[in-house]
C-alpha cells in the first residue's frame, strides 16, 4: 500500500488541509449569528477534502510522470519511478473518485451541481503549467472553490443570506492566499521547470519582482476578507483574525529566501496556520454575536 499512500500524499497533509480550510471558511461565514459550526458538515467537508485531494494529486501525476521523472523533488513519486502504473493509478483514482461522490451526494441538489463543478478546474489545472504564465493564479480558482461549496451547503444557494456580496470576495481572498503560498512554492523547482518550458508565477515574477508581487496579491487576500466580513456584518474578532492572517503571509514573504527549497518547504507548510487562524476567527466571531444578528 505505500507507493498508493504516497501517490495521494498522505505523508504530506499540508494540501489536504488547504484544501479543507475554504470550505470551513465559507460553511464558517454562512453559519447564522450565535450559532455554532456544524460539526456534521464540517466533518463531511474533511473526508471530501481528503479525497478529492487525493484524486487531485493522482491526476497531476498522469499529467506528470514523464515530466517528474527529470525533476529531482518528484523523481522519486510513484508513477514517475515506476513503483505504479498508469493503469493501476487510474484504477486507485477510481476509488478516490467513488468515496468522494459518497460524500457529495450526501448534499443538496445546489451543492452538488457546484461542487460537481470544480472537476472541470481539477482535471484542466495540469495543463496550465503548459500554456499559462500564472499556473497559480488558476490553481487559486480550484483550490478554493470550496469556500463556494461551504456557502452553499449552508444556504442551498450562493445567493442565500448575504450572498454573493460575501462569497465572491471570500472566493477571491482565498485565491491570492494561494498564489502566495504557491509561488513560494514554485521557486523550488524553477530552474526544471525553465530547462523544460514549463509555466509558475516564480518564473513570471522572477527573482526580483516575486516579493513585491506576493506583497500585493497579500494585501487583496486581507482585502478580500475584509469585504466579506463587511458583507455579514462581522465583528472585531473577524477582523483581528484577517488581520493576523495577512501578517503571517507578510512574514513568509518577507523571510523567504527563494533559493533555499528547505526554507520555502517550511513557509508552505505554515499555511495551515493562516487557514486554522481565519477559521477560529469566523467561527468565534459568529458565536459571540448575538442572536437575530447578519
Amino acid at each position: 500500500m505505500r507507493p498508493y499512500l504516497q501517490l495521494i500524499r498522505i505523508d504530506r497533509p499540508a494540501g489536504t488541509w488547504l484544501l479543507l480550510f475554504p470550505c470551513l471558511w465559507g460553511q464558517a461565514l454562512a453559519t447564522p449569528a450565535g450559532e455554532m459550526l456544524d460539526p456534521v458538515l464540517a466533518a463531511k467537508f474533511a473526508i471530501g477534502s481528503l479525497v478529492m485531494r487525493g484524486a487531485g494529486c493522482i491526476i497531476n501525476d498522469l499529467w506528470d510522470r514523464d515530466i517528474d521523472a527529470k525533476v529531482a523533488r518528484t523523481r522519486g513519486r510513484p508513477l514517475a519511478s515506476g513503483a505504479v502504473t498508469p493503469l493501476q493509478a487510474g484504477a486507485f483514482l477510481g476509488t478516490q473518485l467513488a468515496a468522494g461522490l459518497g460524500v457529495l451526494l450526501s448534499f443538496d441538489t445546489h451543492t452538488i451541481g457546484l461542487a460537481s463543478s470544480s472537476l472541470v478546474l481539477v482535471a484542466l489545472y495540469p495543463a496550465m503549467k503548459r500554456v499559462f504564465a500564472w499556473p497559480q493564479l488558476f490553481l487559486g480558482l480550484t483550490f478554493n472553490w470550496g469556500a463556494l461549496v461551504g456557502w452553499s451547503a449552508v444556504h442551498g444557494s450562493l445567493t442565500g443570506g448575504a450572498g454573493l456580496a460575501a462569497v465572491l470576495p471570500l472566493y477571491g481572498a482565498a485565491a491570492c492566499w494561494t498564489v502566495v503560498y504557491d509561488t513560494l512554492y514554485a521557486h523550488q523547482d524553477k530552474r526544471d521547470d525553465a530547462a523544460q518550458g514549463l509555466h509558475s508565477t516564480a518564473l513570471t515574477f522572477g527573482e526580483r519582482g516575486t516579493k513585491p508581487w506576493l506583497y500585493a496579491f497579500t494585501a487583496c487576500s486581507v482585502g478580500g476578507l475584509v469585504l466579506a466580513g463587511s458583507a455579514v456584518g462581522a465583528g472585531p474578532i473577524f477582523y483581528a483574525g484577517a488581520l493576523g492572517a495577512g501578517a503571517h503571509m507578510a512574514w513568509q514573504t518577507r523571510t523567504a529566501d527563494l533559493d533555499d527549497p528547505r526554507n520555502l518547504g517550511a513557509r508552505f507548510a505554515s499555511n495551515k496556520w493562516i487557514g486554522g487562524l481565519v477559521t477560529a476567527a469566523i467561527v468565534a466571531d459568529r458565536v459571540a454575536m448575538p442572536l437575530g444578528g447578519c
